[in-house]
């Protein structure tokens, strides 16, 4: 009974949410994968060197 309660407390919370539009969307998509990409990137480069540092030794 009490995950039956729970659900319709869940479906009553969920409309109550403010979806984002399509262009919203779009450019917090946009924003996401940017920062996946420098993030990518920074550690990869990141690792390169602490790779190069350690096979100087």
């Amino acid at each position: 009974m009490k995950l039956f309660q729970f659900l319709k407390n869940v479906s009553r919370e969920m409309k109550k949410v403010s979806w984002p539009k399509g262009k919203e969307l779009t450019s917090y998509t946009i924003t996401v994968i940017a920062t996946v990409v420098f993030v990518a990137l920074f550690f990869t480069v990141i690792d390169q060197l602490i790779t190069l540092v350690l096979n100087s030794f």
